[in-house]
Formats: C-alpha cells, sequence, structure tokens
C-alpha cells in the first residue's frame, strides 16, 4: 500500500469547503425561517402565537372541546381556557371525537386531528372537493346568502360530511362530499378507501348516517332528462368488505342502535332494518327464513299459534262475552 503525507491545507483548498459551508449554513437558516406547515399554531391560554405549547398534559376527561375559530380547550372544573389551535387563513366549523381523538373539519377542506391530552395535531388530510361544496359557491341563490346564512350552511354541511366509527376494530373516520367519500384510519390519517359515485349519480352526505361499525352513504341518480331514477346505498366499514343495497331514489336511513338502522324505501317497498354490524339485513318474523337467517328479529319473534290460551277456573264460568253462541235447539213435534 502506498502512503501518502497529509496535505497541507491552503487558502485556495479550504475555499470549496467554506462555499458548502454556507450553503449548508443558509438552508438550516431558511429551514428556521419556514412557516408552520399547514398554518398550525397551538398556543396556552394568553398565548396566541405560541407554538408548541408546554403546559402540563391532561386527560381528555378533563377538558371541554368546542371550535370557532380554532379548536379550543376549556378545564372542565374552572372553565379557563387550557390551550387552542387554531390555522391561519382557515376556520374550524365542526368537531366529532374518534376514541380519544378530536376530528376537526376546516373550511378550507383540511381535516386534521388532534390530541386533546397533550395537545397535539397528529394528522392532516385534505379531501378534494370539500371546500367547494362547504361554501356552495355556485348553488342557485347562492349569491343572495348572508354572511350568516353562509356560516350556517358551512357548519351543517360540515356536520354532514364528518363520521366517526368507534368499533370493529380501530376508530376511523369518514368524509362525505356529493362527489367523493374517503376513509381515514385514525391511528395515523392514512387513506384507506376512497370511492366516486358512479355514472350521473351523487352521494347525499345530508342523509348519511354512521353507527359504530359503519358508515351508510345514499346515491342519488338521475337519467338523460334529469329525471330521479333508481339509487342505493354504500355501506362501508375498515375491518371487512363494503357493501352496496338498491333503492329507490328516496330512501331514508335511521339509526336504531350502535349497529342497526331502519331503511325505509318508499310506501310500496315494505321497510326493512340493516345490522351493520353483521352487514346484513335483519330477517323479517314473518318470513319463512327467519330462524335460519344470519340476523334474527330483535327480541325473537312469537308464533301466534303457540300462545296458550287461559282457560277459565274450574267451577268458574267464562265472560258471556268470551263464549260462542249456543246452537240453536231443535224443536220437537208436539203429540196430537
Amino acid at each position: 500500500m502506498s502512503w501518502k503525507p497529509l496535505r497541507v491545507l491552503t487558502p485556495r483548498s479550504i475555499l470549496p469547503a467554506l462555499a458548502v459551508m454556507l450553503v449548508l449554513a443558509a438552508g438550516a437558516a431558511a429551514h428556521a425561517n419556514k412557516p408552520v406547515p399547514f398554518g398550525d399554531r397551538v398556543a396556552g391560554s394568553g398565548e396566541a402565537e405560541a407554538a408548541p405549547v408546554s403546559t402540563q398534559s391532561l386527560s381528555t376527561a378533563d377538558l371541554d372541546l368546542k371550535v370557532g375559530p380554532g379548536l379550543e380547550a376549556f378545564h372542565r372544573q374552572s372553565g379557563e381556557q387550557a390551550w387552542s389551535y387554531r390555522r391561519e387563513g382557515a376556520t374550524a366549523l365542526y368537531l366529532s371525537m374518534a376514541g380519544d381523538n378530536a376530528i376537526v373539519v376546516w373550511d378550507d377542506g383540511l381535516v386534521t386531528s388532534v390530541r386533546p391530552g397533550d395537545h397535539e395535531v397528529r394528522w392532516h388530510r385534505a379531501v378534494p372537493g370539500l371546500a367547494d361544496w362547504l361554501r356552495g359557491d355556485g348553488e342557485p341563490g347562492a349569491d343572495k346568502r348572508t354572511d350568516a346564512q353562509r356560516k350556517e350552511l358551512a357548519q351543517e354541511r360540515a356536520a354532514a360530511a364528518l363520521h366517526t366509527v368507534q368499533r370493529g376494530g380501530s376508530a376511523w373516520v369518514a368524509v362525505v362530499t356529493p362527489n367523493l367519500t374517503m376513509g381515514l384510519r385514525d391511528a395515523d390519517g392514512d387513506l384507506r378507501y376512497n370511492s366516486k359515485p358512479p355514472g350521473s349519480c351523487l352521494y347525499d352526505p345530508l342523509r348519511t348516517v354512521g353507527t359504530e361499525y359503519a358508515v351508510l352513504v345514499p346515491r342519488s341518480c338521475t337519467n338523460g332528462a334529469g329525471q330521479a331514477v333508481s339509487g342505493g346505498i354504500n355501506g362501508y366499514r375498515l375491518d371487512s368488505t363494503g357493501w352496496q343495497l338498491n333503492t329507490g331514489p328516496s330512501v331514508s336511513i335511521k339509526a336504531l342502535d350502535g349497529s342497526r338502522v331502519l331503511i325505509t324505501d318508499g310506501p310500496i317497498v315494505p321497510a326493512r332494518v340493516f345490522d351493520t354490524k353483521a352487514a346484513a339485513p335483519e330477517a323479517a318474523c314473518d318470513s319463512p327464513s327467519a330462524p335460519f337467517a344470519a340476523v334474527r328479529p330483535q327480541g325473537g319473534c312469537t308464533d301466534p299459534a303457540a300462545v296458550p290460551t287461559q282457560d277459565a277456573p274450574a267451577g268458574q264460568d267464562a265472560p258471556a262475552g268470551d263464549q260462542p253462541p249456543a246452537p240453536p235447539q231443535a224443536q220437537q213435534p208436539q203429540q196430537p
């Protein structure tokens, strides 16, 4: 092996190294002055520009959470503000809990997850088309809405768009707009599915219903003449395959409990119950398949033929109204 002595550094040889160091220093300075991503500002009480908060961690149960203009946390016992989470140029519209985490919809179409106990912003997700639908620009009569009406509309639609599901595995979040529905895992904000309505159909966030296991999204469809035709319901879960139900254009969904919903599809089709935990319809009581159905009727069904009749006590006549009429007696011919 050849051996070479250490080279003595000359001013000319130092220049490239200094240039590299200057570039790195400039990059570090630019990174230090870079705005907080997504305009996040988390602050303690009275510290509007502080980020991040260094106050003591609290339990979610110790806090009351409110939205507007950001996510505001207050001590449950004293009512004093604990911290606030705001985003530059955006307004928080609606809040829903996914386990111990707060999911917030913002008017710029962003959805964020915050852990209230240590006021950490866990993830951000932009939902295409959400901001436009929240504002309702271009809709009939949009130019005549007052500021108060625009705010009320945005809050109403934000509440209809956001659904949190607590069971069936880990908590997750569904965001529904007329042209897109997305499913996000709350653990990390990972996108688990996105679905667009087929053909000339639109999802209806205002009729969407969530249970503890799934989210059911009605869709309405039109033909070439713009007339309403048969629609359907898309059911979504993260821990199993979703499903589709064919319905009429005006179907309605009503939650009965944590897993079951009542689906009403007009005056002709009988209302039916769907169990989102079992992902199957509940059999009707008068159905021959009820004893073999995947989901039995709630509370079971009573066979009228199996109900014992109440006999009158011995020695006591039954009420007259409960006795069948006596048959007429034949008249005996008179003896001459």
